[in-house]
């Protein structure tokens, strides 16, 4: 019987954990998944996003956490008296093929005719 515990115990051991393993516990996804979503709202209304906007832009995100972080970094922002940053970067190929059909969507509408004046 010796032998056999002195070989289960390390497995015992190293299965405690599920660290090693690459095995999240439901509490640390959670957390982490508030955490990121904390984190986007907060850049949102830093970057001078409404809050539906954020909605919009990160469907993925729980819409309470970036609630909640959009609004903590709101109150941050007027005790400190901080102006909202406006991005510098440019935007993605991606986002220019679909801003381009945006476009594309609005050259096709029909145009009201001019009206001529009367004098």
């Amino acid at each position: 019987m010796k032998p056999r515990l002195s070989l289960l115990l390390p497995v015992l051991v190293a299965l405690a954990g599920c660290e090693p393993l690459g095995i999240e516990s439901a509490g640390a996804v959670a957390h982490k998944r508030e955490s990121e979503g904390k984190a986007v709202g907060a850049a949102c209304r830093h970057a001078g996003r409404a809050i539906e906007d954020c909605f919009t832009l990160n469907r993925k995100a729980d819409k309470a956490a970036v609630y909640a972080g959009w609004r903590e970094m709101n109150d941050y922002m007027r005790e400190n008296n901080i102006q909202v940053v406006a991005p510098q970067l440019t935007p993605t190929p991606g986002s220019a093929a679909a801003s381009a059909s945006a476009e594309a969507e609005v050259v096709d509408a029909p145009r009201a005719k001019p009206r001529k004046s009367s004098s």
